[in-house]
């Protein structure tokens, strides 16, 4: 395979393999780590897929990650991209990041989410409940998967969580769950709008949440708002789709399931192992502002890099059967939460609610079964977030 060769980025999965990245990236990544790509839009780029090379592009600042910047590798978004809006951290580069993820890094620390287990125990034995009550054959992903993490990042946040529903359909709209670009800028305005009214409040009655904390912070209005809005996207469909998706991946692998279920020790590296295993957030990009030499390939400034964070994350040099799910490996380095400045502000939170989710649902149903065959249940196709639109799931009574 020559460097000029790519025509487009592998986005096909293997048919019947709902949790494997398109196989031509693992080709890519032998052969040229670093290769030549040619977007939708014309531009020619480059694609990253080896594990090294994408902490390489992901850790060094002479890449950014202002929207305006870069050349999108998928089709549907061939325009300019507009800049990030006020708040949103993930288009943004130092010293305006700085700002926000300062203001933000010390209400999501390993200890502070720590704390918040106990509440997420609760969470989820209300619901697990609930599951109960109601019997066999439910949807997890609106049972389990979605109201854990909503609960969790509602109270964080201090927003009612009487309107997750009004939250769940802009989330989904927001992660491009078939919408268009249009009506996902209508859906973040929409919620901005909802999120500027509640930081007014805040300011003339702060609460002791993140939202309210941060109105004694130099942000505008619309900077808090737009705060909230990031978070609540990056927070919410991001940790439900990795519990629905992480159980289709457990329920079609009994073996690891039942070392899970038997060992909740196992918890932690179980969570890690997932999250590389799944990479549901599946692709970064950045484009380089100076030129910038990668695995021996110059890339000049002005060009575009899409990091298939999935490709790197399978990637044999870092991790050995990577194929394979193993919830006893140590996937110490994935970078399923990206890395560098932009790694995930929320994945301490993220991983309290896995490392809870998890073993709580395998242990009070251990007869937990897909009701329909594994073909039948639905994926998110075309989209940033890889994942399941719903889990229909069953157990013994």
């Amino acid at each position: 395979m020559q460097q000029n060769d790519l025509t487009s980025m592998p986005a096909q999965r293997p048919a019947g393999c709902p949790f494997d990245p398109p196989a031509e990236l693992a080709g890519i990544r032998d052969q040229h780590p670093v290769a030549r790509m040619t977007y939708p839009d014309g531009h020619r780029g480059w694609l990253v897929t080896g594990h090294a090379q994408a902490r390489a592009v992901l850790g060094d600042s002479r890449f950014t990650s202002r929207y305006e910047r870069m050349h999108y590798p998928f089709p549907g978004l061939t325009g300019e991209i507009p800049p990030a809006p006020p708040g949103d951290l993930a288009g943004m580069d130092a010293p305006e990041h700085t700002r926000f993820r300062r203001l933000l890094a010390g209400k999501f620390t390993v200890r502070r989410m720590r704390q918040l287990t106990a509440r997420t125990e609760e969470v989820a034995a209300e619901h697990l409940d609930a599951m109960e009550r109601r019997g066999p054959d439910v949807d997890l992903v609106e049972a389990f998967a979605f109201p854990v993490p909503a609960v969790m990042i509602c109270e964080l946040l201090g927003v009612p969580y009487a309107d997750r529903e009004f939250f769940k359909s802009q989330v989904a709209v927001l992660t491009g769950q078939g919408a268009a670009p249009e009506e996902q800028f209508a859906a973040y305005a929409a919620v901005q709008d909802y999120l500027r009214d509640l930081v007014r409040a805040k300011r003339a009655e702060p609460t002791d949440d993140v939202l309210g904390d941060l109105t004694g912070s130099d942000l505008t209005d619309e900077e808090l708002s737009g705060v909230g809005t990031f978070l609540l996207g990056a927070g919410l469909d991001t940790t439900a789709t990795m519990l629905a998706l992480g159980t289709f991946a457990l329920l079609s692998h009994p073996a690891q399931l039942a070392a899970l279920r038997d060992d909740p020790g196992l918890a932690d590296s179980a969570v890690e192992e997932l999250l590389r295993y799944l990479t549901i957030a599946h692709t970064a990009v950045r484009a380089a502002l100076e030129d910038v030499e990668v695995d021996g390939q110059v890339i000049k400034a002005g060009e575009s890099v899409a990091v298939a964070l999935q490709a790197a994350n399978r990637d044999p040099a870092r991790f050995p059967a990577p194929d394979d799910l193993d919830v006893h490996r140590r996937a110490a380095g994935q970078l399923a939460f990206g890395h560098g400045i932009h790694q995930c502000l929320g994945q301490q939170l993220a991983r309290v609610e896995m490392r809870v989710a998890f073993p709580a649902l395998l242990t009070r149903f251990p007869t937990l079964r897909l009701a329909v065959p594994p073909e039948e249940v639905p994926l998110r196709h075309g989209t940033s977030i890889h994942g399941v639109r719903s889990l229909p799931v069953t157990w013994d009574v």
